[in-house]
């Protein structure tokens, strides 16, 4: 069993806590600014999208939102909670979606439990299913040891170069990087999150 696998397979157990935990705050509603803002059109694949946190917050904006994620369970209360949302099943390093099907793909903390030598394959993935004039945001753990937690999920963690590289190598022109450091945690947590595409986004100033 692979590292996506046997990640799937904890958040398979013990889903009930894990919906728990992740309907209760949606990163898109506090950091999704800047890639709603370059968005040129209304298709949104959430890749990972968990319970569907981030996915109700793209439909309550208007945009057709298109979740993907391993964990059923997680799908069966996206179709729940978010049923102007499209729910599939599936990896994503091997989307099952045409070439050019999405404006947008927003990877919030699912990009991470790919293991590193799957990353850039499944970056040109996200690349072939996204229009020419598309963006993609993405968020990483910071860090330089990559493993198992305690509950048995995998997650890599990287240094902004080394994401930077990662996207500029795999079919992305533009690459905007901000860290967002997290108070209070020891050691310090702190997430890259990429806004990523052909052309970025107009700074406001």
């Amino acid at each position: 069993m692979d590292e996506v696998s046997r990640t799937a397979a904890v958040y398979d157990d013990d889903a009930t806590a894990f919906v728990e935990k992740y309907r209760s705050e949606s990163v898109a509603k506090l950091y999704g600014q800047r890639f709603f803002d370059g968005l040129t059109g209304e298709r949104v694949l959430d890749v990972g999208c968990g319970p569907g946190a981030d996915a109700t917050v793209f439909a309550e904006r208007g945009y057709e939102v298109t979740g993907i994620d391993r964990t059923r369970p997680f799908l069966q209360t996206v179709r729940e909670e978010v049923p102007e949302a499209r729910a599939a099943h599936g990896d994503m390093r091997w989307l099952p979606f045409c070439d050019d099907a999405f404006d947008g793909i927003w990877s919030c903390a699912s990009l991470l439990h790919v293991p590193r030598e799957d990353v850039p394959a499944t970056l040109r993935e996200f690349r072939r299913v996204l229009a020419p004039d598309g963006l993609v945001f993405a968020s990483l753990k910071r860090g330089e040891e990559s493993g198992y937690s305690e509950d048995g999920r995998y997650f890599e963690r990287y240094t902004s170069g080394e994401v930077r590289r990662l996207f500029e190598e795999n079919g992305f022109d533009c690459v905007e990087i901000e860290i967002n450091e997290v108070p209070g945690t020891e050691p310090q947590l702190a997430w890259i999150q990429v806004l990523a595409g052909e052309v970025c986004p107009a700074s406001e100033n």
